[in-house]
């Protein structure tokens, strides 16, 4: 389904056909993506009153429609830990703990309002209460759908409650946002005591010796290579967080924001100033998650200057 104005292009959302459908991840809350997926389950011929859900993480792109396209007969599932926001039940505390995780790093006031506003997650997420059954899952729980047998496969970094699909006879992996083929999934931090990208490394690990065949991922293409694709992920954090040293001193601290500014992004823009204000949030997010693992691995440490969080090398 196509995801306008968003570098991200679109989201793949997967559809198990049979005497009762599962549908795994919807889109955004807009337009679009609302009218493209409806109009694959017409031609599929997809009853909705007999279709339950599995929203892989708490993410709009993924979670967004899910208000308009369940029914008082389905059931969604979800994990706990990101049931709040794919709910649409905790959302503004949510957003108000981001702003205040990301303004106690530097990320500029006067500017923290507005990127809120223009963030595809605020704005394109489910709002309101759903009329269908809620499940949640557990790691190692098995979904059963037409003969297929679904492992469901809990994998914290990009989200505290992403979940992976594992079908082991057919050998399919339905990797959400956990491993990308054409892009790297970002890993965020927004939450106190959190060390989101060590929860990523070692859920790359966690999945690195599945028998898997094919790997259907949340967006772009599917791939065939799942050990391949998660060493060269882990050797672009590793590049990552040798960049990140260079740019932080022994003696001067920085902010997170001002890292952000100096590192390399795969983006159109060419200077820090023209990328959108989303886009700075999400960098400036990543950025975090990278010192935080800095500070794990006693590379790096946090001072306080100014009443924000900055780091110097140690």
């Amino acid at each position: 389904m196509p995801l306008p104005q968003n570098p991200l292009k679109s989201i793949n959302s997967y559809i198990i056909k049979g005497n009762r459908n599962l549908i795994i991840d919807t889109g955004m809350n807009r337009p679009e993506c609302e009218e493209a997926l409806k109009n694959a389950l017409l031609k599929l011929d997809v009853d909705l009153s007999n279709t339950d859900f599995l929203i892989t993480h708490m993410h709009a792109d993924h979670s967004g429609l899910i208000g308009k396209l369940s029914t008082p007969q389905s059931t969604v599932y979800c994990t706990q830990e990101d049931a709040p926001y794919i709910l649409g039940t905790n959302w503004d505390e949510f957003w108000l703990q981001e702003a205040q995780y990301a303004k106690k790093y530097g990320f500029p006031i006067n500017a923290l309002s507005n990127a809120i506003q223009k963030h595809p997650g605020y704005k394109y997420a489910f709002k309101g209460k759903l009329s269908a059954k809620v499940k949640f899952v557990e790691d190692g729980e098995v979904l059963n759908y037409d003969g297929f047998a679904f492992q469901c496969i809990k994998t914290p970094g990009h989200t505290k409650g992403i979940v992976c699909l594992y079908e082991p006879n057919l050998k399919l992996f339905f990797s959400s946002d956990h491993v990308l083929k054409d892009i790297t999934p970002n890993i965020s931090a927004a939450y106190e005591n959190e060390n989101p990208l060590k929860q990523y490394l070692d859920s790359l690990d966690k999945v690195y010796n599945l028998n898997v065949k094919t790997v259907l991922p949340g967006h772009r293409r599917i791939f065939y290579n799942l050990q391949k694709r998660i060493d060269e992920l882990k050797e672009h954090h590793k590049d990552r967080l040798n960049e990140i040293l260079s740019l932080i001193d022994p003696k001067i601290p920085k902010s997170p924001y001002e890292i952000a500014s100096k590192m390399h992004w795969d983006i159109k823009y060419k200077n820090w100033e023209d990328f959108p204000i989303a886009q700075k949030w999400f960098a400036h997010s990543e950025a975090i998650a990278h010192l935080l693992y800095l500070v794990e691995l006693h590379k790096a440490k946090i001072a306080t200057l100014n009443d924000t969080y900055c780091f110097l090398k140690t």
